[in-house]
C-alpha cells in the first residue's frame, strides 16, 4: 500500500500530519535476531532514519522529531553508550551534507551539555549550517526527557516571574506550552513507535496531549518507506475530535 499523488494533495486539508514524532525502537533486537552485536542494529537504524527523512521530504511534511537518545539511555551498558556516541558523531559527519542539500533544517532538543565538547561543537555547526533552510524541520531529541522538558519550562517561567516580566496568576497551559521544546511548531499530529512496545517513554509528554498514537511490531531497521506510508494512511483515516463530538466534526466538514 502506498500514497498516491492524489492522497498527497489531501495534506492541504490536514488529512496528513504536519508534525510526525517517532520512537525508533528495536535496533538491538534486530541485531540479536541476526546474531550480530547491538551496534550493528544501531548502524542499520541510521540507514532507516535516512530513508524516513527522505520520505518526509517527499511527502512535504513540515516537521519530523525523532528520539535519538533519551535521558534514561545513560543507564545502558557503558560500552553501548560509548558506541552510540561514536555513531552519533559519525552519522552527523556523513549525513549533514545530504540533509543540507535537501533543504532540511536540523535542530537538537535536550540537555546537550552532558556530551563531549566535540559532539557539542558538531551539534552547533549542524544547526548553524542548516538553520536557514526552508524544507523539513528535523528535530533530533538527545539526552531528552519529557519531564526534564516540563521542569526546564517551569524554571524559565519562574525566572520571568522573579524579574517581574510575568505575573504568577497569569500562568496557564498556554504559557507553559510557549516554554517547552518545539514551542514554535504545531503540536505533534502523529506518534509512531516501532518494535512492538506500546508506550511513549517520557517523550514530548506535554506536547502530545492530542497526538494520534500508532504502534507497529516492525523493528526500526525494518521500518521502510512503505511502512511509513501505511502509518500516514492510518492517520488520514482518524477522526480528530479535540474534545468535540463526532457529529460536530462531521458537520464542520473535517470528519
Amino acid at each position: 500500500m502506498s500514497i498516491t499523488n492524489i492522497d498527497i494533495k489531501k495534506n492541504q486539508n490536514n488529512e496528513l500530519p504536519h508534525h510526525v514524532v517517532i520512537v525508533m525502537d528495536g535496533n538491538g533486537r534486530w541485531a540479536k535476531k541476526r546474531l550480530l552485536p547491538r551496534t550493528a542494529g544501531h548502524h542499520a537504524g541510521v540507514k532507516t532514519t535516512r530513508k524516513i527523512v527522505e520520505q518526509c521530504v517527499a511527502r512535504k511534511i513540515q516537521a519530523l522529531t525523532i528520539f535519538a537518545f533519551s535521558s534514561e539511555n545513560w543507564r545502558r551498558p557503558e560500552q553501548e553508550v560509548s558506541s552510540l556516541m561514536e555513531l552519533f558523531v559519525s552519522a552527523l559527519q556523513t549525513e549533514v551534507k545530504s540533509l543540507h542539500e535537501q533543504q532540511v533544517r536540523v535542530r537538537f532538543i535536550g540537555d546537550v551539555s552532558a556530551f563531549s565538547n566535540k559532539l557539542q561543537e558538531m551539534i552547533v555547526q549542524t544547526m548553524q549550517l542548516t538553520g536557514s533552510n526552508s524544507g523539513l524541520q528535523l528535530n533530533i531529541a538527545v539526552n531528552y526527557g519529557g519531564r526534564w522538558d516540563i521542569a526546564q519550562a517551569c524554571k524559565k517561567i519562574t525566572e520571568k516571574v522573579q524579574r517581574g516580566e510575568l505575573r504568577s496568576e497569569n500562568i496557564d497551559a498556554q504559557i507553559v506550552s510557549e516554554h517547552v521544546c518545539l514551542a514554535e511548531l504545531p503540536e505533534p499530529d502523529l506518534f509512531i513507535r516501532t518494535g512492538g512496545e506500546q508506550r511513549i517513554s517520557n517523550f514530548l509528554i506535554w506536547q502530545m496531549a492530542y497526538t494520534e498514537l500508532y504502534f507497529t511490531d516492525l523493528l526500526w531497521p525494518d521500518f521502510d518507506q512503505q511502512a511509513f506510508d501505511e502509518a500516514l494512511i492510518w492517520f488520514a483515516g482518524r477522526q480528530r475530535r479535540f474534545g468535540k463530538t463526532g457529529e460536530q466534526i462531521e458537520q464542520s466538514g473535517h470528519g
